[in-house]
């Protein structure tokens, strides 16, 4: 049932229902994956991977090509279940499985693995993004990954309404020559500001991200279900 170059280590296993093998099998086992990242604990019960899904690039443009997927075993039954997120960046795929009983430094990507934060403004959000919890929403995202500039943009909520800027944007470049990524994030105090933006720079006018005040409080997304990509207005792949 697993793929070949994934090992999801469920041989001699059976899901605990029905139900849990069909969705393993429609969202898990019928997809190429290249593992990215992936940690498992001593007892065996629990593995936690950080997943690219290479078909996604062919579906539907702009999905999230992420995907996070904590497997549960019962050794004593033999028996396993799953839950799993597909999302834009990679440390939200992180902070989903830490929320999820992950070890931090165990789910970080080896060395020579993907690519490699630019500087330590990139590390610093991702940091953020992968320990912080829940505080924020994932209303939509685009990957745009068929120029020489493949970049992502994620549009989130706070979820506490007292944020006083509660809507924010993640762009993620990456530059294939250096085989590296930035990461910058942008604050909003209403949608129709934080849309406004995501309308120019799609539309070519390319406008900086507002630049976050210090005290403002952390990024962390934990989606409970796959969101789809929501494609930039006017943007063709």
């Amino acid at each position: 049932m697993p793929r070949d170059d994934v090992d999801f280590r469920l041989e001699g296993y059976k899901a605990a229902s029905e139900q849990i093998e069909e969705a393993f099998v429609h969202h898990i086992a019928v997809l190429d994956f290249t593992a990215l990242a992936e940690h498992h604990t001593p007892d065996g019960r629990h593995s936690y991977y950080v997943l690219h899904d290479d078909t996604a690039t062919w579906g539907i443009p702009g999905a999230p090509q992420i995907v996070a997927l904590h497997i549960q075993r019962e050794p004593e039954e033999r028996a396993y279940r799953f839950q799993y997120a597909t999302v834009p960046l990679l440390a939200m795929a992180q902070s989903w499985l830490i929320a999820r009983g992950c070890s931090k430094r165990g789910i970080r990507l080896p060395p020579g693995t993907g690519t490699a934060s630019a500087d330590d403004t990139t590390r610093a959000l991702e940091e953020r993004l992968m320990g912080d919890g829940d505080h924020f929403a994932l209303l939509a995202s685009y990957t745009h990954d068929t120029s020489d500039t493949p970049e992502i943009t994620v549009l989130l909520r706070a979820v506490d309404e007292q944020e006083p800027l509660p809507f924010r944007v993640l762009l993620e470049r990456v530059d294939t020559v250096s085989w590296t990524r930035t990461l910058r994030e942008g604050g909003f105090r209403t949608y129709k500001e934080a849309t406004a933006w995501w309308d120019a720079h799609w539309g070519g006018e390319a406008p900086e991200l507002p630049t976050l005040p210090a005290s403002t409080s952390s990024l962390a997304v934990l989606p409970a279900v796959p969101v789809p990509a929501s494609p930039p207005p006017g943007r063709a792949r």
